[in-house]
């Protein structure tokens, strides 16, 4: 069978109107060759992400953003276009995020591996964002910003109080301040080479010093050593026996018992005792007064004299 040319050249028209489909197709990013199925996400906010853009499953590259379209309620409805050898399970979360610092955002899908069953082309997604190294970047600078503007501006006050402050007559006095500072620096100076001169010449005196500072703390030592081998609690123990003793006779005292309770409470033997001593001191008056009615010593029998009773007789006196 003779192909005639008019066959020959619509073959060809047709396998390059084919081709060029295919190539067409193939730059957009879907195979002819191969299935697809469509998954359909809700975002909040978009921003970066365009059609064409990277659908990847733990980074490998299984389809691809086929159109966003704006809804009524200002949501963005995408279209996932995803091939269709991935089953992918139920409840996956779609997960917008930023793959580098430059350039645009790309649709990681989360598998679901909680069930087995695989959603259908035409199924939603659930979606979910993820900030990109810019963003966090962004989010991590803006409050170190916003307190660096803040300690800027306060650090700009300052400075204004302190050129109010710091007038004419305030800045010769700080001059004159730092002037002083530097004599009492210089004096300081002075004084401490003196009292290294005033060390250096009594050096032996401090060495002799401080040996007999360390005698004296052996001594200490010994002392102490001494205290602690003496037996401080027996000693303590009977003191407190012999205090109880004595409390106890001082309130036997107290009460009128024993010679010396006697003593101090019975009024008759004080009263006794009171009248015995004056007439003992009026003997000793009288002994005094006539020593001849007591020693009586006579060489020609002379008589005694009558008895005659002193003048001062305390006896009688009330």
């Amino acid at each position: 069978m003779k192909i005639t040319r008019e066959i020959k050249t619509a073959i060809l028209v047709i396998a390059s109107i084919l081709l060029f489909i295919w190539g067409y197709s193939f730059l957009k990013g879907r195979d002819l060759l191969s299935s697809y199925n469509k998954y359909y996400v809700k975002y909040d906010n978009v921003d970066g992400l365009s059609a064409s853009s990277p659908v990847t499953i733990n980074g490998l590259v299984v389809g691809k953003v086929n159109s966003i379209e704006l809804q009524k309620d200002w949501t963005s409805l995408v279209e996932l276009q995803v091939k269709g050898d991935f089953g992918i399970p139920k409840n996956s979360v779609a997960e917008l995020y930023s793959p580098g610092p430059i350039g645009g955002k790309q649709i990681a899908i989360l598998p679901n591996t909680t069930t087995q069953e695989v959603a259908q082309s035409g199924d939603f997604l659930k979606s979910g964002s993820k900030l990109g190294l810019t963003e966090e970047v962004s989010k991590e600078i803006k409050p170190i910003k916003d307190k660096l503007n803040l300690v800027l501006e306060n650090a700009n006050k300052m400075l204004v109080n302190i050129n109010q402050v710091l007038d004419e007559k305030t800045k010769q006095n700080l001059r004159s301040s730092l002037e002083n500072l530097n004599a009492t620096l210089a004096e300081f100076k002075q004084t401490s080479e003196s009292v290294n001169t005033m060390i250096a010449d009594n050096k032996g005196r401090i060495n002799s010093t401080l040996a007999n500072v360390e005698k004296t703390s052996a001594n200490m030592g010994k002392i102490s050593d001494s205290l602690a081998k003496a037996n401080i609690g027996q000693t303590v123990k009977n003191l407190e026996k012999t205090l109880a003793n004595v409390d106890k006779i001082l309130a036997d005292m107290q009460s009128g018992k024993g010679t010396l309770g006697k003593l101090a409470k019975d009024e008759t033997l004080y009263t006794n005792f009171t009248k015995t001593s004056k007439e003992l001191e009026l003997l000793l008056q009288d002994l005094r007064l006539n020593p001849t009615r007591y020693v009586n010593v006579s060489l020609f029998g002379k008589k005694n004299k009558p008895y005659k009773a002193p003048v001062n007789d305390t006896l009688n006196k009330k």
